[in-house]
């Protein structure tokens, strides 16, 4: 059982990360290579995947084995782009790297860790340098062909529970990041395939949903580092079909009516609340193409926008989800 404490600065400093994380999705992937469970979700994936993936993999497979604890410096917490990842892993320093090979002996007592890890606890540059571009080769093979997919059904399932957070508050979001969550305040209950608890200590909390996490969310093993709680999103059955290009428009009339690029922003729209940029990789629009065309969506109260910190946040109003249902609109007397 996973218990996270919370204080009242906590749920003040508690947030959403804005996409997937390449390198939680990068171990995680892993996990799901060598248990070779999920199927349904994932064979397909796998069986595509496997006969390109480098000869090296199994640099990464070692400190990330199919189950139990995976090392905390395989997921740096700079950035969430693969190069500045691969950067502070390549410079991890000596103390984490010692301290996370002590965690692996102790934690798993059945494995045995090859000779190269001596010379990884003692911070060894080339070591490090090849775990970071067997991470950048795995990545390639195995993550980037989908990337576009996963980084979709991640944004959208943030989109969706921010707009839970405005309208419910924090107790409906932390309730349902897992069907084990339980919220009584100050504490959030998991399972967890141990006893564990994680004081925030006025930290806030990094909510990070993961494309390939898939039965239980996961955390950082050292309360020292910055909390962050990975949790598994829903998926739908042959994502690996998916293809990047533009969805089309699913109502002539209406793409008669606005025009295509609107049509298609108005009918993605209707599934939550987006961010411009959200929108626009949706429908395989720029993003200045997404915003011109939001503007005039907006001129015409059939999407509105606010701002939410550095971002805008659109979603369908009244008037454009009864023009997407063909509906009549009930106008004012």
């Amino acid at each position: 059982m996973l218990r996270i404490h919370f204080t009242s600065d906590d749920l003040a400093r508690t947030r959403f990360a804005a996409g997937p994380d390449p390198m939680w999705e990068l171990n995680i992937s892993l996990h799901r290579l060598q248990r070779r469970d999920a199927s349904v979700l994932f064979g397909p994936w796998r069986r595509r995947v496997a006969p390109g993936l480098p000869a090296g993999t199994r640099l990464l497979t070692t400190l990330s084995p199919a189950r139990g604890y995976t090392c905390d410096f395989l997921t740096p917490q700079t950035g969430a782009d693969l190069r500045t990842q691969t950067a502070a892993l390549r410079a991890a320093p000596r103390h984490r790297l010692r301290t996370d090979l002590e965690t692996f002996v102790r934690l798993h007592r059945d494995l045995r860790l090859p000779s190269w890890t001596a010379e990884l606890a003692a911070g060894s540059a080339q070591v490090l340098g090849r775990i970071a571009d067997t991470a950048h080769a795995y990545f390639g093979a195995g993550l980037q062909p989908y990337w576009r997919t996963i980084d979709d059904e991640v944004c959208h399932d943030v989109a969706l529970r921010t707009r839970a957070l405005v309208r419910d508050g924090w107790s409906a979001v932390l309730t349902t990041l897992h069907a084990s969550a339980r919220w009584s305040y100050p504490v959030l209950t998991l399972d967890f395939p141990v006893d564990q608890d994680l004081r925030l200590d006025g930290r806030g909390l990094l909510l990070q949903p993961s494309f390939f996490c898939r039965y239980r969310p996961t955390v950082l093993f050292d309360p020292v580092l910055e909390p962050v709680l990975v949790y598994p999103i829903e998926h739908r059955p042959g994502w690996e079909h998916l293809a990047p290009a533009a969805v089309p428009a699913g109502h002539p009339a209406l793409t008669a009516l606005l025009g295509r690029a609107r049509a298609q922003l108005l009918e993605a729209a209707a599934d939550g609340t987006f961010t411009t940029t959200e929108l626009a990789r949706h429908t395989g629009l720029t993003p200045s193409n997404a915003s011109r065309h939001l503007t005039a969506l907006r001129h015409a109260a059939l999407v509105s926008s606010r701002r939410h910190r550095n971002t805008t946040l659109h979603a369908v109003t009244a008037l454009g989800a009864a023009l997407l249902s063909g509906r009549q609109p009930l106008l004012p007397a």
